[in-house]
């Protein structure tokens, strides 16, 4: 009896689409993060909206000319219906605008298809009569469950909105001010003399092995460039935003980790909480947390938060989490590693600002007797290498070797408990050279050594 329905289908806003996009080719921005190519209805109207993703992908202008041609190129161009049926599409379309209506309604329909083939696909699993009825009810919710976390894609929050809930009040953010071109700086002094700032198209990457301390360097420059006025936008595909601003909010406040977490604070501690958050919610810090994305997404989200509120750096953490393109269908993730390093670089190019993407280390350096990584140690891909301005490691002897079998080798030094080393292990435009940070892991903080007396922590 429902075989002869149609599934729910728009046409008219698959073309629409098609359109806008031939019409504006940077309007894709506003439909790529939740629209997607199986959700056109109609083929034709697929193949174009991916050929539209593989010109965006290469950089290339996005028009009708350039859409023909890449459809020509894929054989396609005779099925669609020629050059003719793009100019049909513009010329039923006045203007682009509207995109995300048509995108919302397009993907609209498409979720309810889904639904209907989940229903087919719970039926199956009823006719299945399977004897063990608890698996059979996880079987049909992880069908529903994977529509719905299909369905919605994280976007950018301002870090104050993570704050607002934990504060439950709403104060309101101050107007981020656009900076001239000039570098990002660190805020770690000796880091910042090497480099000359983080440099502005520049890829720099950050990479460790797990439990260094990659991410906390890379938060720790984030809000010390946030404080200069630098725009930041941190895409975080590990840690939740819940996470990130609770990292931030410890280094700030100086309070440990877990007591923050588990709400184990004093009078005093909590006063300064407080202020911390008052601080760190003016600063211009955006945090998308959507942890599946592909660099299409990221790309996007990145020029409309640089077009809507201006853009002085991306984090990216971690590279190694950014999805590869389904759509080739490669299975080579080093291929997919190595196209994912080139976008970045891209990224850093076209929005003219420094792109710190944070990278896992191969565990080669857990098998060596010398634990100091190396440019070879940078996992999945050779080009990461290859694409980056700066490579920096972080290297923790404390996190290899204990206190004896330190006296034991390094007679007369003393044991570096509670230092890490940046390795500048590649700089494209300078000299290569390392720098020592004291390490506050209790607080996710690092700061100069230089600069952390035996007293209290200064705050930087």
């Amino acid at each position: 009896m429902l075989a002869d329905r149609l599934p729910p289908h728009d046409i008219r806003a698959e073309e629409s689409v098609i359109a806008s996009l031939l019409i504006d080719g940077e309007t894709l921005g506003q439909v790529s993060s939740f629209l997607l190519p199986d959700d056109f209805y109609r083929e034709r109207n697929r193949w174009c909206y991916e050929a539209v993703l593989e010109l965006f992908n290469r950089g290339e202008a996005i028009n009708q000319v350039t859409v023909a041609h890449e459809l020509e190129s894929a054989n396609q161009i005779e099925q669609v219906g020629g050059s003719a049926f793009l100019a049909h599409v513009i010329s039923a379309v006045p203007t682009s605008v509207h995109i995300e209506h048509y995108g919302r309604l397009v993907h609209r329909t498409a979720t309810m298809r889904r639904l209907i083939a989940a229903a087919d696909d719970i039926a199956d699993i009823g006719y299945e009569d399977s004897p063990d009825i608890d698996n059979a009810l996880s079987a049909a919710e992880n069908v529903l469950f994977s529509i719905r976390s299909g369905q919605a894609s994280r976007d950018f929050t301002p870090l104050r909105e993570v704050f607002d809930t934990y504060l439950e009040n709403d104060p309101s953010l101050a107007d981020p001010t656009d900076l001239s071109n000039q570098p990002v700086m660190s805020g770690f002094r000796d880091l910042d003399r090497l480099l000359g700032g983080l440099q502005r198209s520049d890829m720099l990457v950050l990479a460790a092995r797990p439990s260094i301390g990659k991410s906390t360097v890379a938060l720790n420059i984030a809000r010390n460039a946030a404080a200069t006025g630098m725009i930041i936008g941190i895409f975080s595909l590990e840690m939740g935003r819940e996470q990130v601003a609770l990292r931030l909010l410890s280094a700030e406040s100086q309070v440990d980790t877990h007591r923050l977490r588990m709400r184990l604070t004093g009078e005093t501690e909590d006063a300064r909480i407080a202020d911390a958050i008052g601080h760190l919610s003016d600063l211009p810090i955006w945090v998308d947390d959507t942890p599946l994305q592909t660099v299409v997404e990221i790309r996007s989200k990145a020029r409309r938060l640089s077009m809507e509120h201006g853009l002085d750096m991306v984090i990216v953490d971690y590279m190694q989490l950014i999805e590869g393109r389904s759509s080739r269908g490669d299975a080579n993730r080093v291929q997919e590693v190595s196209e994912i390093s080139r976008s970045m670089k891209g990224l850093a190019r076209d929005l003219n600002i420094p792109v710190v993407a944070i990278s896992q280390l191969s565990r080669a350096i857990e098998q060596r007797t010398q634990h100091r990584p190396q440019l070879s140690d940078l996992r999945d891909s050779g080009s990461i290498e290859q694409d980056a301005d700066v490579v920096m490691f972080i290297h923790r002897e404390d996190k290899y070797t204990d206190e004896d079998e330190w006296a034991r080798t390094n007679p007369g030094q003393p044991y570096p408990h509670n230092l890490a080393e940046i390795i500048v292990a590649k700089h494209r435009h300078g000299p290569t050279d390392s720098v020592m940070l004291a390490v506050q892991d209790n607080f996710a903080r690092f700061v100069d050594a230089a600069r952390l007396t035996a007293s209290t922590p200064e705050r930087v």
